[in-house]
């Protein structure tokens, strides 16, 4: 059977890159080996946040008396949030379901494998194989759990992300080996159900690519909620052998320190999937473990190009969405622009939430920027105040000389929805008197930007 484009891999790469070219008038299939959604809407970015939000309530209920309200005895069912997480996941999964129905996508499940001549083998899973010809294909495979040579994953007390999010039962005591996304969401969600939880990051902070103020006010309240954390520290073993797990951590002086704990979850990045992919076989170029592409996700080999995690880039949901739009409508003959990767938007949803766009501070600097640095704190805010969520602050970089927009970094409620507005406003080369002119409504958290910008400048009212 013959296709316009064929897309290996749904993920939110390809099943939006798919949708897109169908609307453009493309005859279009879809491999996928498991379920529609790929990572992101059944073992991802979806079910983890509908596990946060279990856990943000939970929260609550814990100092509803906060809040003039009394609760007692308020208990959380580790199986029942694990199965709302399903079901939130499930739901998502079928929504991709009825968005390829209503765009005339066909779905062919299976293994999917590029094979020369512009074609894809699909081994479903009797074993059957079958060709399919296709004038583009669309390479959008992503990526799995990094697996560090010394900490080898077994699924049970050794885990990825895939099974900190369905496991059977609540574990009294885990390690998590990493401080970025991944790992610091993993750590409020299980500290704040009740598990012991230590957090061991090889480099001296966490979220060690974030601005260096948001690593240090992220790591103040976690240590607040109960979360140990240790940096400048690297786990050298993990023994299994016994009815725990027995982690050797060894600090940057050299002492080794051992932790005791029921499950290890290993949150050190992740590997792109590109084994038995056919990438050899077809000439693809790739390096350091990606594929090859131009600004329009081309491979080296015509008609055949890439998307999402397996090319460079951040290894984002969102970022893998963008690349499978520009890529479709270039070969739909449509001119975009492409991606700006120095405006990305980065969030973190643990609670509070970290979000950020543009150069840190440390970066602006490197770079040669005079630099108009403004923070407002949540203290400060109005509305965070009347939510009861007055920790972080909102950091706003501009550079001094022509009032261009640098960067942005928050940790605060809700500043995942917040950063938007900063993404949308570098887009515009907006200044900094610009978004101080602009009204915000107050009370808001997001009057915050407004104020950060203020301070920057010298004008701030409420601080």
């Amino acid at each position: 059977m013959n296709y316009d484009l064929i897309v290996i891999g749904s993920g939110p790469g390809g099943y939006v890159a798919a949708i897109r070219a169908s609307q453009l008038g493309l005859k279009v299939a879809v491999v996928e080996k498991e379920n529609l959604g790929g990572v992101c809407l059944n073992w991802g970015c979806i079910p983890t946040k509908a596990l946060l939000k279990s856990a943000q309530v939970f929260e609550y209920l814990h100092h509803a008396a906060d809040y003039g309200i009394t609760v007692s005895d308020a208990k959380a069912d580790f199986a029942a949030v694990v199965k709302r997480s399903r079901g939130v996941a499930e739901g998502m999964s079928k929504g991709i379901q009825f968005l390829f129905k209503k765009n005339k996508i066909d779905t062919l499940m299976g293994v999917g494998k590029l094979k020369p001549g512009k074609k894809v083998e699909v081994t479903d899973a009797s074993g059957k194989k079958t060709d399919y010809a296709a004038k583009h294909i669309i390479l959008a495979t992503g990526g799995r759990s990094r697996e560090l040579p010394n900490l080898k994953q077994d699924g049970k007390k050794v885990i990825g992300y895939r099974e900190a999010m369905n496991l059977a039962q609540q574990p009294t005591s885990m390690v998590v080996v990493g401080s970025g996304a991944i790992g610091l969401e993993f750590a409020y969600f299980y500290n704040t159900l009740g598990t012991k939880v230590t957090v061991v990051e090889y480099l001296d902070r966490v979220l060690p690519r974030e601005d260096a103020d948001v690593s240090k006010e992220i790591e103040k309240v976690l240590k607040k909620k109960g979360i140990v954390i240790k940096t400048a520290t690297s786990v050298e073993t993990v023994d299994t052998k016994g009815k725990t797990c027995v982690v050797s951590a060894k600090a940057k002086d050299g002492t080794v320190e051992k932790i005791e704990a029921d499950v290890v979850l290993s949150a050190a990045g992740i590997s792109t999937n590109l084994e038995c992919l056919g990438l050899e076989e077809c000439g693809i170029k790739t390096e350091k473990g990606i594929v090859v592409t131009d600004d329009f996700y081309r491979t080296n080999v015509e008609g055949v190009y890439a998307i999402g995690d397996i090319v460079k880039g951040p290894a984002l949901a969102h970022v893998a969405s963008a690349e499978g739009i520009v890529c479709v409508e270039k070969i739909a003959g449509h001119n975009p622009e492409p991606i700006n990767y120095e405006n990305i938007p980065s969030c973190t949803y643990c609670i509070p939430e970290v979000a950020s766009v543009g150069l840190t501070e440390e970066e602006a600097k490197a770079k040669g920027y005079t630099l108009k640095v403004g923070k407002f704190p949540f203290s400060a805010s109005g509305k965070a105040s009347a939510a009861g969520a007055k920790e972080g602050f909102v950091k706003v970089i501009y550079d001094a000389k022509y009032g261009e927009w640098l960067g942005t970094h928050m940790v605060g409620s809700n500043v995942t929805e917040m950063i938007a507005e900063v993404v949308v406003a570098r887009k515009l080369e907006t200044t900094g008197h610009e978004i101080i002119k602009s009204i915000h409504p107050h009370p808001t958290m997001s009057e915050a930007i407004m104020e950060a910008t203020a301070a920057a400048f010298g004008e701030v009212i409420h601080l």
